[in-house]
């Protein structure tokens, strides 16, 4: 794919983000009448996650009709070129008011994710990553802490029902013996968008899907991360680890993880 194909696609999903993210925003302020549903443990959904994502699918549909899209509610099949969505990443912050939520929406050129746009809409912040041209919010460059002390560190464990919490447990365990600072916020794209800013040092999830990181990983990436090959196997099917962190902590991280 050219480099103005990739152009067109990344202003006019900017242009998308935009759209979706006023009309999840408005469902956010009257989030009392929504009618929540769990799909799983802790693993809520909202009518909101429905209306942005079939907003999103039908519009790049107009826009790019060879392109195929993956989203996490409506599923679908991987191609040479294909948009994997996550309508609303954070749902579950989304029903309780929390504004620690976002739209992702990344691109995949041969399997190589080249386009990562993140929209948080409660917090007024937009990301955007272009693989070779740098990661900015809100329109200004960002880029990793740079830090190297890990006793001054702050990571990000993403945790899922999908993995035993005795790992987790463990992980945590790990992480605190270290001597680093650790957290959890329940958005894993956000949690990628923080390292990329410099506001943690790293995100490390012993599972997590495809959408919830194939725009953050170009974002991290561009502003400087190191990250692991989530994209690897059968990664958009099934999903993998993620570590994500600045480069002068990636040794402890992937010790503290066992991500490799």
């Amino acid at each position: 794919m050219s480099p103005a194909e990739l152009d067109l696609r990344q202003y006019a999903v900017l242009g998308l983000v935009t759209e979706a993210s006023r009309m999840a925003l408005d469902y956010f302020r009257k989030r009392d009448s929504l009618g929540v549903t769990m799909k799983g443990a802790q693993d809520w959904l909202t009518v909101a996650d429905g209306a942005v994502e079939d907003f999103l699918r039908q519009r790049l549909g107009v826009l790019f009709p060879s392109d195929a899209v993956i989203g996490e509610e409506g599923g679908g099949e991987n191609s040479d070129a294909v948009w994997i969505i996550d309508p609303i990443d954070g749902t579950s912050n989304f029903a309780r008011g929390d504004r620690n939520w976002c739209i992702s929406i990344g691109f995949l050129n041969h399997g190589v994710p080249e386009i990562g746009i993140i929209a948080a809409p409660a917090l007024d912040e937009v990301y955007l990553g272009r693989r070779g041209r740098g990661a900015t919010m809100n329109g200004q460059p960002i880029q990793v802490s740079g830090a190297s002390d890990i006793t001054r560190a702050y990571i990000e464990m993403g945790w899922s029902t999908r993995i035993p919490a005795a790992d987790y447990l463990a992980m945590i365990g790990r992480g605190l013996a270290a001597g680093a600072s650790v957290k959890r916020s329940g958005s894993g794209a956000l949690g990628l968008c923080h390292v990329a800013n410099g506001r943690t040092e790293a995100y490390v999830e012993l599972h997590i899907n495809a959408w919830d990181v194939a725009a953050g990983v170009v974002i991290a990436g561009e502003a400087g991360a190191v990250l692991n090959d989530f994209f690897t196997g059968d990664a958009i099917a099934k999903g993998n680890p993620v570590l994500c962190c600045t480069p002068a902590l990636a040794g402890a991280v992937r010790a503290i993880s066992g991500i490799s």
